[in-house]
């Protein structure tokens, strides 16, 4: 079985920054939004985008939805100036603030936020509890909680093969993806960690080949 590898938890470097964003993520960012709404995040007033980097997910998000502001943060300042752009030319300014800060210590009241959600953030982050420990302390009781990631593969022959499948040719774009899968969890080291910060409500749900989600609905869908 692959040991997890923690991989560099800022990428805080502005090549590194315009590479990943450079790659075609919207496939998957439109999965996301899609599971939001299911989950019901057009009823939030108030959301938390843990580790946004450069901003397409809340973007795509004021879309489908009419009501909900999202408060979106990221502890690299080069994503967050990629980010910053992008939502001041969808003109979304009113709707989605940017901040520096980070996961681990969020400096935001409990229970402040009707959704909080992250998007392939968890690996990054070498102590993943703390991170879910303060998702767990900032959102409502009953709030929706999306929080996806890459799941570590059993062994080194299925990582090369995800990466042949979904890196491409470039050399730089293969080497991230693979260590990132690398750093990512289990979904048994997920549901542990999950229960240890008091999501053990929340349900983990293996959504592709390379993905899985700790999710839980808001309870302020009507039904």
């Amino acid at each position: 079985m692959l040991h997890r590898i923690p991989e560099t938890e800022v990428m805080d470097d502005a090549d590194e920054a315009a590479s990943y964003d450079a790659m075609d993520h919207t496939q998957a960012n439109m999965a996301f939004v899609t599971r939001l709404l299911e989950l019901g995040i057009d009823h939030c007033d108030k959301a938390l985008d843990l580790g946004t980097g450069p901003g397409d997910i809340p973007i795509l998000l004021c879309g489908p939805t009419q009501n909900v502001s999202i408060f979106a943060i990221d502890l690299a300042q080069s994503m967050l100036d990629l980010a910053s752009r992008k939502v001041e030319l969808a003109a979304l300014s009113n709707r989605i603030t940017l901040a520096n800060m980070d996961v681990k210590a969020l400096d935001l009241p409990d229970a402040s936020f009707d959704a909080v959600f992250s998007n392939t953030i968890l690996h990054h982050i070498p102590e993943p509890t703390a991170m879910l420990a303060e998702a767990a302390r900032v959102l409502k009781p009953g709030g929706l909680l999306l929080i996806r990631d890459l799941v570590r593969p059993l062994t080194k022959e299925q990582l090369d093969a995800l990466v042949d499948q979904h890196a491409g040719n470039d050399p730089l774009h293969r080497k991230l993806f693979a260590d990132s899968l690398h750093a990512a969890l289990t979904p048994d080291e997920l549901r542990e960690l999950a229960d240890t910060n008091g999501l053990n409500d929340c349900e983990i749900v293996i959504d592709t080949d390379r993905h899985m989600s700790l999710q839980r609905a808001s309870t302020a869908i009507h039904h």
